[in-house]
C-alpha cells in the first residue's frame, strides 16, 4: 500500500463533509466494515493526530468509522488519505453519486486523490453508483495502478452490464504486462459468461491453469457457470470434478444447469444426493432447481419427498421454493393442491402469479378431454384477472403466457383486451409478447390483425417469421406465405424444420408441385435438415388434393419413409373422395396395421366400409376398437359470446333457445339446397352408441352446426362467428357451413382438432380439404 501523507485541511472540509452527510444520509452511529485504521479504542482520534504531528510512533490501530472521519475533516487541521475510505464505503452502500463526487472534489483539493489505494476505492464507488464514465476517467488519470485497480474497473463494468468493456480492460491489463489475480480472472470469466462467449472463456480458462488458479473454489464455480450457460455441460462437469473443495455454490451451479437441460435430469438429481452425502447444506436456489428437476421428470412422489426435506430444514417458507413446489403440482394436474399452496402464501411475487398462469396453460394440452382443457384455460384467465386487481403488475412473461391461453381457447375478445393492456403497459415492444400476439391472432382466425402486429414489430425472430408463414398457410393464402418465406431468407434468417413444414403446407394448398419439390430439396441440400414425417405429410397432402394418387404412393416408395396414422388417414380420405377405392382399401389395410389410437380414424374407416357395404370389414374395425378400448367418439363444440361460453353436444337441446336454433338450421339447410348443397350421409359413433350394425345416416345436427346457429342468432349482423370443436369436422358439416357463410353473409371460423376452417362467401380457407373427410 502506498504511504499515507499528512496534508493540511483547507476550510472546505466542513462543506465537503456536510455535502456527504446530506447526499448519503450517513448515520454516524453505524460503523461499516473498513480496512482503514486509527488509534486504539482507549485513545480518541485527536490523540492519534497529535501523535502524528509530534512524530511519535503511532499507537495500535483500530477501524475508523464514518463519524470519526467526518469529525477529523471538520476540525480542519490535518487529514490523512485513509480518512476518506470509510466515507467512500458509505457512498457505495447508499449509492449516492453526489456524495461520492463531493468527497472526490475534496480529495482533489487536498491532493489525496493521487493515493493509489484511495483512488482505487473511488473507482469502485463510482462503478457501484453507475457512473462508469467517471470511473474510467479517474482510472485513466491514475499514475500508478495495481492489480486491484484493474480488477475494480473490470468488476464495475460487469456490475453495470457492460461485459465487453470489462474484457477490453482485461486485454489492456495483459498488454500492459500486468499479471492478473484469481479475482481478475473471475471477473473476466463472468464477462464471458454474460456474453455466452465460450471460446474466449476457454482462453481465460487457459490463464487460470497457467497461474494455478483452477483449483480455487470461486474460480471453479465461475468456470462451471460459464460452460453451463454456454450449453457445454460436459466441459462444466470436467471443471466441477477438478474443484477439490466444493461449496453450496458449486453444487447449485451444476444442479441448476442440469435443470435447464432435460437430457441431464437424472444427473441433476444424483448430484443433489451426492451433495447431501458430502455434508453440504442446500440453499433456496438448490432446492428450487431440484423441484424444477422433479417437474421436468413429472415425478410427484419425488417432489413430495423434496418438499418434506424443505420442511425439515426450514426451506419451505422460502418463496422461490414454494413457487417451484406449486408449479410441480400444477404440471402433474394436481390443481387443487397447487391452488391451496397459492392461496396460503402470505407473500407472493410476480413469479408466483406467472407460475400459476403458465402452469395452467401447459396442462391444457395434457387434459384428458377438451372440457377439462377449457376449464383450465378459464382458470388461467381468472388468475390473470385477480393479478390485475392486486398491487402487482403483469410482466412480459405474464402477457406471453396468458396470450398462449387465449390462442388455445380461441378467446379473441380476451386476447384483444390483453393486447390493449400490453400497449398501455409498454410491453408490446417486447419481442416475446409481440410473437405471442401474432400467434394468438393467427389461431383465432384474424390474419389481418396478425399481419398488422407482425409488420409493426421492430425486431423479428425465427419463431415470429415461422408463426406468420404458418398463419398465411392456414388461412388459405399460399402466395403470401411463400413470399414471406423468401423475405425471411433475404433478411438472413435461417429457416428450421417447422418453417419448412409451413411453406410446404402453403405449396400443398396452392397445388404448386414444382415449388414444393424445390423447397423440399432446398431443405435437405442447402440447409441440411433431415425430413421428418410432417414434411412428407405435406407432400402427400399436395398430391392427394390434386388427385394425383399414384404420385402420392410412388413418393412414399421413392423416399422410403414410413407413413404414420395421419398420413394413411389422409390417403384413405383422398382416395375415397377421388373414387379410387382400390387404393383406398390398400391404404386402410396399412392404417389398420398400425393399430391406430384415435377414435376419429376408426370412424373414417367405418364410413368408408359402410358406404361400400363391406360389413365384414365393419366388424373387423369394431373388434379392433374394442381391443384398443377406445370408447366412443364425443362430439363437442364451444362458442364465446360476450365473455360467456356456450357448450354443445351433437343433437343438443339443452339451450334455452334450442327451438330457435333448430328452426334456423332447417331454414338455412333448405336454402342451401337451392344453391347446390347435397347432404352427405356419415356413419357415427354417438354418445349412445350400441354394438349393433349402424344404419347409414348421420345425426341430424353435429355440435358445431348448433354453435354456429347460436352465433348467428346472438351476435350483431356482420360480426364473425368463432367456434371451437374437439374433433375433426365431418364432410357434411363442412359443406353446409360453407353455404351458411354465403347465405348469412358472415365470416364463420371453426377450429377443429386438425386445422383452421375460415368460411367466407361460400369458400373455406382449407381449400375444401375438409370435403375429403
Amino acid at each position: 500500500m502506498a504511504s499515507v501523507p499528512s496534508l493540511a485541511v483547507s476550510g472546505g472540509a466542513v462543506a465537503a463533509a456536510a455535502a456527504f452527510q446530506a447526499g448519503a444520509g450517513a448515520d454516524p452511529r453505524r460503523q461499516p466494515p473498513s480496512s482503514v485504521a486509527v488509534a486504539d479504542k482507549a485513545n480518541s482520534y485527536s490523540s492519534s493526530l497529535q501523535a502524528v504531528e509530534n512524530g511519535s510512533p503511532e499507537p495500535p490501530l483500530r477501524p475508523l468509522d464514518v463519524g470519526e472521519a467526518m469529525g477529523m475533516l471538520r476540525e480542519g487541521k490535518t487529514v490523512r488519505s485513509a480518512m476518506y475510505v470509510p466515507l467512500l464505503h458509505r457512498c457505495a452502500e447508499t449509492g449516492s453519486l453526489g456524495a461520492a463526487r463531493a468527497v472526490h472534489g475534496h480529495m482533489a483539493k487536498t491532493g489525496t486523490s493521487a493515493d493509489m489505494f484511495v483512488a482505487t476505492s473511488l473507482v469502485n464507488v463510482y462503478m457501484r453508483c453507475g457512473a462508469t464514465l467517471d470511473a474510467r476517467r479517474l482510472f485513466d488519470g491514475m499514475l500508478e495502478k495495481n492489480v486491484v485497480t484493474w480488477t475494480a474497473l473490470m468488476t464495475g463494468y460487469n456490475l453495470n452490464s457492460q461485459p465487453i468493456l470489462a474484457l477490453e480492460v482485461f486485454v489492456e491489463m495483459l498488454e500492459a504486462g500486468r499479471y492478473p489475480s484469481h479475482f481478475t480472472l473471475g471477473a473476466a470469466l463472468n464477462a464471458c459468461c454474460v456474453l455466452y462467449n465460450v471460446d474466449l472463456g476457454r482462453q481465460v480458462h487457459g490463464y487460470t491453469v497457467k497461474y494455478g488458479a483452477e483449483s480455487i473454489t470461486s474460480m471453479g464455480n465461475s468456470l462451471c457457470r460459464l460452460y453451463a450457460r454456454s450449453g457445454s455441460l460436459e466441459s462444466a462437469l470436467k471443471a466441477f470434478r477438478r474443484i477439490p473443495d466444493k461449496n453450496v455454490i458449486t453444487w447449485t451451479t451444476m444442479i441448476s444447469a442440469c435443470a435447464e437441460d432435460e437430457n441431464y435430469v437424472e444427473l441433476g438429481l444424483n448430484l443433489f444426493l451426492d451433495m447431501l452425502m458430502d455434508g453440504v447444506m442446500p440453499n433456496e436456489f438448490t432446492l428450487t432447481s431440484v423441484m424444477s428437476l422433479c417437474g421436468t421428470r413429472l415425478d410427484l412422489n419425488l417432489g413430495k419427498q423434496v418438499q418434506a426435506f424443505c420442511f425439515k430444514i426450514g426451506g419451505d417458507t422460502n418463496l422461490p421454493v414454494k413457487n417451484s413446489t406449486m408449479y410441480l403440482y400444477l404440471r402433474k394436474g394436481e390443481t387443487e393442491e397447487a391452488m391451496r399452496l397459492f392461496e396460503e402464501m402470505e407473500d407472493v411475487s410476480i413469479i408466483t402469479w406467472n407460475a400459476m398462469i403458465s402452469g395452467y396453460a401447459q396442462i391444457m394440452d395434457a387434459a384428458k378431454d377438451d372440457l377439462h382443457a377449457r376449464s383450465r384455460g378459464f382458470q388461467a384467465l381468472k388468475i390473470f384477472r385477480n393479478l390485475k386487481r392486486s398491487a402487482m403488475k403483469p410482466d412480459l412473461f405474464t402477457f406471453s403466457s396468458i396470450l398462449s391461453v387465449c390462442s388455445a381457447m380461441m378467446a379473441l375478445e380476451q386476447g384483444e383486451q390483453i393486447h390493449a393492456q400490453t400497449i398501455k403497459t409498454g410491453f408490446l415492444s417486447d419481442i416475446v409478447v409481440n410473437s405471442a400476439l401474432v400467434n394468438m391472432y393467427n389461431k383465432c382466425g384474424c390474419i389481418e390483425d396478425a399481419t398488422k402486429a407482425f409488420v409493426e414489430m421492430p425486431i423479428r425472430t425465427l419463431v415470429t417469421w415461422t408463426s406468420m408463414i404458418s398463419g398465411y398457410s392456414q388461412h388459405g393464402r399460399p402466395q403470401e406465405a411463400i413470399q414471406l418465406f423468401e423475405d425471411m431468407r433475404f433478411a438472413g434468417i435461417r429457416p428450421n424444420e417447422i418453417t419448412f413444414v409451413s411453406v410446404l403446407s402453403a405449396c400443398s394448398y396452392a397445388g404448386l408441385v414444382e415449388e414444393a419439390k424445390r423447397y423440399f430439396e432446398m431443405m435437405t441440400d442447402e440447409y441440411k435438415i433431415e425430413p421428418v414425417v410432417d414434411h412428407y405429410g405435406c407432400m402427400i397432402d399436395m398430391f392427394v388434393r390434386l388427385g394425383r394418387l399414384e404420385d402420392a404412393f410412388s413418393f412414399i416408395k421413392r423416399t422410403g419413409f414410413e407413413p404414420n396414422e395421419a398420413i394413411w388417414s389422409s390417403l384413405v380420405a383422398g382416395c375415397r373422395s377421388h373414387g379410387n377405392m382400390e387404393l383406398a382399401f390398400y391404404a386402410a389395410d396399412k392404417l389398420l396395421e398400425l393399430r391406430p389410437k384415435g377414435v376419429e380414424t376408426y370412424v373414417l374407416l367405418l364410413n368408408m366400409y359402410i358406404s361400400t357395404g363391406r360389413w365384414h370389414d365393419v366388424a373387423r374395425v369394431r373388434k379392433l376398437m374394442k381391443q384398443e378400448d377406445l370408447g366412443i367418439l364425443r362430439d363437442r363444440s364451444w362458442i364465446t359470446i360476450k365473455d360467456k361460453v356456450y357448450f354443445f353436444r351433437a343433437n343438443d337441446r339443452t339451450h334455452e333457445r334450442s327451438a330457435e336454433l333448430y328452426q334456423l338450421l332447417e331454414n338455412l339447410l333448405d336454402k342451401a339446397k337451392t344453391f347446390g348443397y347435397e347432404p352427405y350421409q356419415n356413419a357415427e359413433l354417438s354418445d349412445s352408441e350400441d354394438d349393433e350394425k349402424p344404419d347409414a345416416g348421420s345425426l341430424k345436427h353435429h355440435s358445431e352446426r348448433l354453435a354456429v346457429a347460436l352465433g348467428l342468432l346472438e351476435t350483431p349482423p356482420g360480426a364473425a362467428v368463432r367456434v371451437t370443436k374437439n374433433i375433426t369436422m365431418c364432410r357434411d358439416c363442412h359443406s353446409s357451413i360453407k353455404f351458411f357463410s354465403l347465405l348469412a353473409n358472415r365470416e364463420i371460423v371453426v377450429r377443429d382438432s386438425k386445422r383452421l376452417h375460415k368460411f367466407k362467401d361460400g369458400r373455406c380457407s382449407c381449400g375444401d380439404f375438409g370435403a375429403f373427410l
